[in-house]
């Protein structure tokens, strides 16, 4: 297929008949792999996205311009105001004359249609991936379905007392704690009518209900016959019985033969739980993507996803494997039709945000908005299952979900969906088939979320909070407001419970139950899955449908909460509550009067110092997005770009308020790259921060970080990851 191209003495290539240059991984992608089982020209392609570039890109950058022009009227607002103590009402007042909170206007009821189950009607799980790494995509989008006995016997879910520990091979001892637990927890979620799974000896299908004989010889079935759901194998001796509660579904699998099951009574192996309901394939923060080839290979992922032929082939073990996507799963119905279930995780999509430009693909010589580049070129490639185009399809209601991250406010949602309209329009695709996910990370957007969900209500299917990003802009807009409060006790502010609550009231006022997602943050220990058990369980309390989790094994223990709480029931019932506070939404959190010892200040400059060069140091020299970063107590954090926000934006307010000085932070930096050194002194590919700090590309980006932070774009990372990224990239060629 031609693609009307010519070739310049650069990187990129110069697209005949338009002002655009391509990159070279990202013009053959689009070229040899995209578009020719779309039957779509090449030359044709090139014109649309000029096209929509053309007229997209000024809008965005207007709008750019307005949070510039926004922040800059508060600082002076504060700074005008330093000797006086603050006045919330006159302060809430200015923010309505400038245009930051908005009037809000009659109540409405969001319309999104075409919206699969997995969003509108199943509440559970949702895993986040950076969709550069081929494996961990597959991982996450093959986390649909997970084995309870492997989550419970590989993590701290189950204590190693008595002789249980995990060891080197199996302990009998290990796995009759996670039997007993997987047992009780049928008996919680699918309770007999008489006696204990735990007494099972034999399973069996008895005129389309489920019989359960016990170790006494009595003939029981489910106390709510409606929850078997069906089964594989023969009726009198299935291999396979599915039972369905609260919308989720759970695979008891009976094989003698298996080494598990030989000795359970029931012949049990396995207990399977419907787990990562979701998964947004990420195109953002946890994603180091800063120039066209790092774009094509995030791209080239989500081709594979779409086609269903995505495939990685890795060294484990000391054997090598490939792993595919998993297909569907079938079943016999109680009266022993067949049926069929979704094998994989509903994927979402999560574009990059307004700010970013990429050299992926230049306009006139200037880089092109690269949330602008996204939209376009994963919706393209999105028709392969939007037409039916793939091998295992992802959306049944051929629909394309797209999350959208760091908007400001209604009109930056707007612009979102007029950008989504016009892609609709030059793929041919019907009005609307694009929805939009609304990422509750910025202040503007949460004091105006129901005019947010307004300027959204035919797209959205999601909304959701979380600390870490939101709490990044809270120290920016405010940062000359005055010393912030340290970290953790802003978890413990007026502000951040108002901030979950009003999530949830306005998404339920607006009319999100039964059509979008209402979601919760991540939890960032991966490897404390007991800790997660004990507490996760609050967001589905809180109302939320959904909820991140760090890897496939910790979605498959969360999924256990679904089975407990019905979140409808409690969205129900949150309906009638008091909607928070908009005002202690608007309280600063500000140290105040509060003084804090010189161990206290060391600490907090300790924690945020190590944290920002762990999370720094794999982004900038090894590419690295997203990874579990050890802590200063050596503790594994799941780590993106939110948490690098949020600390050097915490240790840039306490320098422009000369509550630390920089003499007292860069000793501190120093030091903490020595411990950062040591935590990753077992990789052959790490290179010591320590050895030279003038010439670390690493460390120089994480003083950047923390002595400019101030004149960061709303605090935001990517201007200087990007750049000191691709400086590491050339001084390795």
């Amino acid at each position: 297929m031609s693609s009307g191209l010519l070739t310049t003495a650069t990187s990129h290539v110069a697209i005949a008949g338009t002002d655009l240059e391509v990159s070279v991984p990202l013009h053959n992608l689009v070229v040899n792999e995209i578009l020719p089982d779309l039957g779509m020209d090449a030359a044709h392609f090139w014109s649309l996205l000029e096209e929509v570039i053309t007229e997209m890109a000024p809008k965005n950058n207007i709008l750019l311009l307005k949070r510039y022009q926004i922040q800059a009227q508060i600082n002076t607002w504060h700074q005008s105001r330093s000797d006086k103590p603050h006045d919330h009402e006159q302060y809430r007042k200015f923010l309505q004359r400038i245009g930051y909170l908005l009037p809000e206007g009659p109540d409405f009821t969001v319309t999104t249609t075409n919206v699969d189950d997995e969003i509108a009607h199943i509440a559970g799980p949702q895993l986040v991936v950076p969709v550069k790494n081929a494996r961990y995509a597959l991982n996450a989008t093959n986390a649909r379905w997970g084995s309870l006995y492997d989550a419970l016997y590989g993590t701290d879910a189950i204590d190693e007392a008595d002789g249980a520990e995990k060891g080197t091979s199996y302990n009998p001892r290990r796995g009759a704690k996670v039997i007993a637990w997987a047992r009780a927890f049928l008996d919680e979620i699918a309770p007999l009518a008489a006696g204990s799974h735990t007494d099972a000896v034999d399973y069996s299908v008895v005129e389309a209900q489920l019989a359960v004989k016990l170790g006494d010889g009595t003939q029981t079935g489910l106390a709510d016959a409606t929850r078997f759901a069906g089964y594989n194998g023969r009726a009198d001796a299935p291999s396979e019985i599915l039972l369905r509660n609260n919308n989720l579904h759970v695979i008891i699998q009976i094989d003698p033969s298996h080494p598990v099951g030989k000795d359970d009574a029931a012949h049990i192996k396995d207990i399977v739980l419907e787990s990562a309901v979701t998964t947004i394939q990420d195109c953002e923060d946890s994603v180091a993507a800063a120039d066209g080839e790092d774009k094509a290979e995030v791209y080239r992922n989500w081709l594979g996803l779409m086609r269903g032929n995505l495939t990685d082939t890795f060294r484990k073990g000391g054997h090598m494997m490939t792993r595919t996507l998993n297909p569907d799963l079938h079943f016999l119905d109680p009266k022993g039709r067949p049926i069929t279930l979704h094998g994989r995780s509903l994927l979402l999509v999560r574009n990059v945000g307004h700010l970013m430009t990429n050299e992926a693909v230049l306009l006139k010589g200037q880089e092109a908005p690269e949330g602008i580049l996204d939209a376009v070129i994963t919706a393209t490639i999105a028709l392969y299952d939007i037409k039916g185009l793939n091998q295992l399809r992802n959306s049944r209601k051929g629909s394309m979900y797209i999350v959208k991250p760091k908007m400001h406010g209604p009109e930056e949602v707007a612009f979102a969906c007029e950008l989504f309209a016009k892609v609709e329009d030059v793929l041919k695709l019907p009005r609307h088939t694009l929805k939009i996910g609304i990422m509750d990370e910025e202040r503007r957007t949460t004091i105006n979320l129901k005019e947010c969900i307004r300027a959204a209500k035919d797209r959205i299917i999601f909304i959701n909070t979380g600390f870490l990003d939101r709490t990044g802009d809270e120290i920016h807009t405010s940062m000359e407001a005055g010393v912030m409060a340290r970290k953790e006790a802003m978890r413990h502010e007026p502000w951040i419970k108002a901030y979950e609550n009003w999530n949830v009231d306005i998404g339920l006022a607006c009319g999100l139950q039964g059509v979008a997602q209402i979601g919760k943050g991540m939890w960032p220990k991966p490897d404390l899955m007991k800790e997660m058990l004990e507490s996760k369980q609050a967001h589905l309390e809180a109302g939320a449908n959904t909820a991140w989790v760090p890897s496939p094994t910790a979605a498959t223990l969360h999924a256990t909460h679904y089975h407990k709480v019905l979140v409808s029931d409690v969205q129900d019932r949150l309906k009638h509550r008091k909607r928070a506070s908009l005002d202690d939404i608007l309280t600063i959190p500000l140290l105040g009067e509060q003084r804090l010892t010189a161990d206290e200040i060391q600490q907090e400059l300790d924690n945020n110092c190590q944290g920002i060069l762990g999370y720094v140091v794999r982004w900038v020299e090894l590419g690295i997005g997203c990874s579990k970063v050890p802590d200063i107590n050596d503790v594994g954090l799941m780590e993106d770009r939110a948490t690098l926000r949020i600390s050097s934006q915490h240790v840039a307010n306490w320098l422009r308020h000369d509550f630390v000085r920089r003499t007292h932070v860069l000793e501190t930096l120093k030091r903490m790259a020595e411990v950062v050194d040591r935590q990753n002194a077992g990789d052959p590919d790490y290179k010591p921060m320590s050895a030279n700090f003038d010439e670390s590309i690493a460390f120089q980006a994480a003083c950047e970080l923390v002595f400019g932070g101030v004149h960061h774009p709303n605090g935001y990372t990517e201007p200087v990851l990007h750049r000191r990224r691709l400086e590491m990239k050339q001084s390795e060629h």
